[in-house]
């Protein structure tokens, strides 16, 4: 007889349901909700630059920014994620009354040590198999460097930005 714990599978529609009534902010990783750490006032004042940034960039134009309690939707055939990203661009909008967005052309997610592997790595490959993402950019919050990964015709290219100052028109 086995003392395992069993891992407990949850469906999106039962996520979605749910997702309504938590004070927290939970990640449905595939069948799996993992709950998000509490961010560092240095993590919200580079995730709000950004965010203000974006809005500026943006203004007069058909796309939005979108704050981090903004859901974003990957599905493949056999699985779905749903991830709150720090900030998101989308230019072609899922109804209002939705609780996420399924075509982000940008995301941006500012890490931590506590979220690092998952940014760096899990949230990588899910963001890139987006088909509506021109860019996925992953901000360090404590130095001046991001990763930029833009896509190209032949896929994405990954680019470091290392200092303050850096800028792209």
């Amino acid at each position: 007889m086995s003392t395992a714990k069993q891992r407990e599978v949850h469906s999106v529609e039962t996520y979605l349901a749910q997702f309504g009534q938590s004070d927290s902010r939970l990640e449905f990783i595939n069948g799996d909700v993992r709950a998000m750490t509490a961010p560092t006032i240095r993590h919200n004042i580079i995730a709000t630059n950004v965010l203000v940034a974006l809005g500026v960039k943006l203004k007069g134009s058909k796309c939005r920014a979108f704050n981090s309690n903004s859901l974003v939707r990957i599905r493949h055939e056999n699985s779905t994620w749903l991830y709150f990203p720090d900030a998101s661009v989308v230019c072609e909008s899922n109804s209002q009354s939705e609780l996420f967005q399924d075509q982000p052309t940008l995301v941006v997610e500012v890490i931590s040590p506590s979220t690092r592997s998952i940014d760096l790595d899990e949230k990588v490959e899910q963001y890139l198999s987006i088909a509506s993402l021109e860019a996925y950019l992953i901000v360090e919050q404590d130095k001046p460097y991001a990763i930029l990964y833009q896509r190209k015709p032949d896929g994405f290219l990954r680019e470091s930005i290392d200092g303050i100052g850096v800028g792209y028109g």
